[in-house]
């Protein structure tokens, strides 16, 4: 599978699962990559691949192309939790993988995830009841909240130094406790001894340094985690996820070693999201009929929901993410035996145009048939307009649905961007290039 430039970012243009595991594995898949660079999130992540021979993984901190031999680097943009890559260190392993946490390098700026964070992550969404937001329930979002509010917040680099570490751990320990009651953690020297063992089985390295050494080495894939429809700004507030999932943390990597890279959108051929929030395509018949073995209903993050392909919400992910330079459209095999399948290109919305928060917007603007076809993007970081976004968008319907002959070439038309990668299954050899006339149609 020829990649499509020296480097690429992998950003998924939904809600995660649309397969970007798969598709940093198809770009792997010869063996040429420097390195896979994770970007954004935590232990959250849940990339699944499937090989040739049937092994299958999912990935949450170790990069999607590990199985094919590459290299994992670990920015400061990414929540690092040193049991969890333990536990999953195991499991490629079993997998074959000789040593895996030899292929991992850690930026020693990374903050930790602790087990504290994670009680504390799961405490708060029992307290909301029926309002929850959806959550992994891994402590990514608390570990970042805690690192914003508090400046000796655990960091990578912390592994070091044996006295600094437990301070810092104490420290979390006891503020989450005071705030949240008792946690039911381990105790601190338990874990100190668990992320020190962690520090001498992995390089934790001057970030900066190393990944201006990865890219300079060979081409480099930047793996994003979950998708821009649940970014920390531009997302369905509440019910996205504390980590920007745009283009915005590779491109300040890559501008930081004074590279550029290609810029790859995931799509999915039906739209799907795991647990609360606006999911305006939501089809009961289709989520009953197209269960996904990799994808269940979680215990934080809820039901998985399927709905038809939403190009108007994608749309509003590739002009908020700064445009696309081409996409991966995966499940091209579902349409074919799922006849009801279709594509949703307008809302209906029951009081007509949502009015916005600043004078002469709207959230959702309609195009020249009348339906609803643009979400609007609001300012940067203003996340009382995207709160009543999401309000419209939860009693937004449907309008127009149509069902292409060609999904591939229907998708990279409706999204403006040439189709690289079509996929027909979960293993890199169900990967062919895209739609040629397509491509030619924006070089």
């Amino acid at each position: 599978m020829a990649r499509p430039g020296r480097h690429t970012i992998v950003v998924d243009l939904g809600y995660g699962d649309a397969g970007k595991g798969t598709v940093v594995d198809a770009l792997s898949a010869d063996g040429g990559l420097s390195a896979v660079i994770r970007f954004n999130g935590g232990a959250q992540a849940a990339h699944n691949v499937v090989t040739a021979d049937g092994r299958h993984h999912t990935f949450a901190q170790f990069g999607a192309g590990t199985l094919c031999g590459a290299r994992t680097h670990l920015s400061r943009f990414v929540v690092v939790d040193p049991l969890a890559l333990a536990a999953e260190a195991d499991h490629l392993a079993a997998l074959g993988v000789p040593d895996p946490l030899r292929l991992i390098t850690v930026d020693g700026d990374a903050p930790l995830a602790t087990p504290w964070h994670r009680a504390a992550n799961r405490a708060r969404e029992r307290r909301r009841g029926g309002d929850r937001h959806g959550s992994c329930g891994m402590g990514v979002g608390e570990t970042v909240a805690y690192a914003l509010d508090h400046a000796d917040a655990p960091r990578a680099a912390d592994v070091r130094s044996p006295a600094l570490l437990r301070r810092r751990l104490a420290a979390v320990r006891d503020r989450l406790t005071d705030e949240l009651g008792d946690l039911g953690a381990p105790p601190v020297e338990e874990v100190a001894a668990a992320f020190e063992a962690f520090g001498a089985a992995v390089a934790v390295v001057d970030g900066p340094r190393v990944l201006r050494e990865l890219l300079r080495a060979g081409p480099c894939v930047f793996e994003g985690a979950q998708g821009i429809l649940l970014d920390e700004w531009a997302g369905w507030h509440p019910y996205t996820t504390w980590s920007t999932t745009t283009f915005a943390n590779a491109d300040t990597l890559l501008a930081e070693a004074g590279e550029e890279a290609y810029r790859l959108g995931v799509v999915r051929t039906y739209t799907t999201r795991h647990g609360p929030g606006p999911l305006v395509t939501e089809d009961p018949a289709l989520t009953a009929a197209l269960p996904d073995p990799h994808n269940g209903t979680g215990p934080w993050q809820g039901a998985f929901r399927v709905g038809h392909f939403d190009a108007v919400a994608h749309r509003y992910a590739v002009e908020v993410a700064g445009g696309v330079d081409g996409l991966a459209v995966t499940h091209l095999d579902v349409p074919p035996r799922v006849p009801d399948l279709a594509i949703c290109t307008s809302y209906r919305h029951t009081g007509g145009i949502a009015p916005g928060r600043h004078r002469d917007t709207a959230l959702i603007v309609p195009g020249p048939g009348g339906d609803l076809d643009r979400i609007v993007p609001g300012p940067h970081r203003d996340l009382d307009h995207q709160a009543a976004l999401t309000a419209a968008l939860l009693t937004a319907r449907p309008g127009r649905l149509d069902r292409p002959a060609d999904w591939s070439a229907a998708i990279g038309e409706l999204l403006g961007a040439p189709v690289l990668l079509e996929s027909r299954g979960p293993r890199a050899g169900d990967k062919r290039a895209g739609n040629r006339a397509l491509a030619a149609r924006y070089p």
